[in-house]
């Protein structure tokens, strides 16, 4: 897996240790790739509604 460093502000921070703190993901990594996974998804489906509203 790449490795990657990143800057967050101190909400988000604060808002990524909480999530892993109540044992949804084992770890920030894991969460991020997560939110990345939803993101991606999502925009495959805006992708595919705006190719059908352009018909």
């Amino acid at each position: 897996m790449a490795r990657q460093s990143i800057s967050l502000t101190k909400p988000n921070d604060e808002w990524l240790k909480a999530q892993v703190k109540s044992e949804e993901y084992s770890s920030k990594s894991e969460l991020v790739n997560d939110l990345i996974r939803q993101a991606r998804k999502q925009q495959v489906q805006v992708d595919w509604i705006r190719a059908k509203l352009n018909r």
